[in-house]
């Protein structure tokens, strides 16, 4: 478009291509319309319009620009004729998830629009290249991703195909831009930036659930009061639709050649079988009928906090305990000693009075009386705390221990010992899977980091995250893990060494 507001061809006029019609339009361009179905983009049209008119409404366009965006939006009346497309800069398709029909639809438009039209596909599931792949100038075609509502989310994913021109992505990331959207390039690969590397926060908590270490609502709410997340995983998957949000990981599994670090959930693919698709059937995780109860976080009773602390070694991510619990009021001895023949493999604890140890999730099964506490986003500000005891502590050790947390003002919730907990465990493979995106040049650190934040709202980008815990705290907590299930899932990635090593 190089400077000018030029017309904008949007094919296919559900719910995402109705979204991207009026980001073009009301950044000023002629918006053409086209569906297959007869009498669809009209009807679209006729949507678009009352959006219009509610923004008005708000407050947050004027009737003049509302009249005159209107004056810019034109359905094609003809579902079976594109030639109305041919003044068309850039078209944007979204259609059905097929690559044949998509295939066919580009193919058919190249002999209709100018040579140096942009093609650009909504995609979220199919390669960028294979769809390119039938067409005699594949160069000026580009993944344009937007996030649904397009109109409200600020990201989109410009992804270059194998065959992608480096000035087609160029023009792509600047019109996106004028489009008041925060773009970041990205290369073609399964689930590109946000659907790569965001599986691990639903696959760690759907294996947790698996493995009866804690209730959906438990994870959701660690997730949310400690980890700093939005949404915890089973409310957003109800949100999203289990069916779209399973197919997603499914078309990532099997593009990767079934990876094992991409393996979807049995516990998922049920749902999904059995018809509970989430909020939009009535029942998923969650029961969202009309009379529905939202089942509460498992959350322990109050304890009396202990009537001192020892502090032996230093606690990476929660150094900022001791001064909370001193702040608290609870004494704090710094220089507590380690028991006697009694070695640890921890780098560093909190002692309490009945003998018990809290220590840092890390990525082992907690043993003998330690309890392993999870790591938070923020230890002043979250407002609870995972505790996973070993088997063999007692309950009068961690009655101390749920004391103390609840002391600092944060809810409890006990969970059965796992290896890595819930957050700690779900960051470093959001770290892991960041870094490896990073590494192989799917995307620049700063894009990884913005896709993040912006396409699915996490409180930091992954790869600040890893840099503010340390590289050697990520590393530590998956080769732990990945002693305790050794399949690969948890193997490190090269990158991610990488970055361990020029840390140190």
């Amino acid at each position: 478009m190089q400077g000018t507001l030029g017309t904008v061809a949007v094919v296919g006029t559900g719910t995402m291509g109705q979204g991207i019609a009026q980001v073009a339009l009301l950044a000023g361009h002629r918006v053409r319309l086209h569906d297959v179905a007869p009498g669809r983009a009209a009807e679209a049209a006729g949507a678009i319009g009352r959006r219009l008119d509610r923004l008005v409404e708000k407050g947050r366009l004027s009737e003049p620009e509302r009249t005159e965006a209107a004056g810019r939006l034109h359905p094609v009346p003809d579902s079976s004729d594109m030639t109305q497309l041919a003044d068309a800069e850039l078209v944007v398709e979204a259609v059905l998830e097929e690559l044949g029909a998509k295939q066919q639809l580009f193919t058919a438009l190249e002999q209709i629009v100018a040579d140096d039209c942009l093609l650009a596909t909504n995609t979220s599931s199919l390669s960028v290249t294979a769809v390119a792949g039938a067409l005699r100038r594949p160069g000026r075609f580009l993944g344009l991703h937007f996030f649904n509502p397009a109109p409200l989310l600020p990201l989109v994913e410009v992804v270059s195909g194998h065959a992608t021109d480096p000035a087609a992505a160029d023009r792509a990331h600047r019109l996106a831009a004028a489009w008041g959207k925060t773009p970041v390039r990205c290369a073609d690969t399964p689930g590109f930036l946000v659907n790569r590397v965001a599986r691990p926060y639903y696959a760690e908590s759907f294996r947790l659930h698996e493995e009866r270490v804690a209730s959906p609502a438990t994870l959701d709410a660690v997730l949310r009061e400690s980890g700093g997340f939005r949404m915890g995983p089973f409310e957003l998957t109800d949100l999203i639709g289990q069916d779209v949000n399973e197919s997603v990981t499914r078309s990532v599994w099997e593009s990767f050649f079934q990876d094992v670090k991409f393996t979807p959930s049995l516990a998922q693919r049920r749902l999904v079988q059995s018809g509970r698709l989430g909020a939009k059937s009535g029942r998923g995780w969650y029961d969202h009928g009309e009379h529905a109860v939202r089942p509460e976080p498992q959350t322990a009773r109050p304890c009396p906090p202990p009537d001192r602390v020892g502090v032996h070694g230093g606690l990476g991510p929660a150094a900022l305990l001791p001064d909370l619990l001193a702040e608290a009021g609870i004494p704090v001895d710094r220089a507590t000693p380690p028991e006697p023949n009694t070695p640890h493999p921890y780098g560093g604890w909190l002692l309490l009075p009945g003998g018990g140890r809290l220590c840092p999730a890390d990525g082992r099964t907690p043993e003998g009386r330690d309890i392993h506490f999870d790591l938070a986003l923020d230890y002043r500000t979250a407002t609870r705390i995972a505790l996973a005891p070993a088997d063999t502590v007692t309950a009068s050790e961690l009655a101390e221990a749920i004391g103390l947390f609840q002391a600092l003002g944060k809810r409890v919730s006990v969970i059965e010992p796992a290896p890595g907990m819930i957050v700690a465990r779900t960051v470093a493979m959001l770290v892991d899977f960041a870094a490896d995106a990073a590494g192989r040049g799917i995307g620049t650190p700063e894009d990884v980091d913005t896709a993040m934040r912006l396409g699915v709202n996490y409180p930091r980008g992954p790869l600040d995250w890893g840099a503010a815990l340390g590289w050697e705290w990520t590393v530590d907590v998956l080769r732990n893990l990945h002693t305790g299930h050794p399949t690969g899932r948890y193997a490190p990635s090269r990158a991610l060494l990488r970055r361990r090593s020029a840390e140190s």
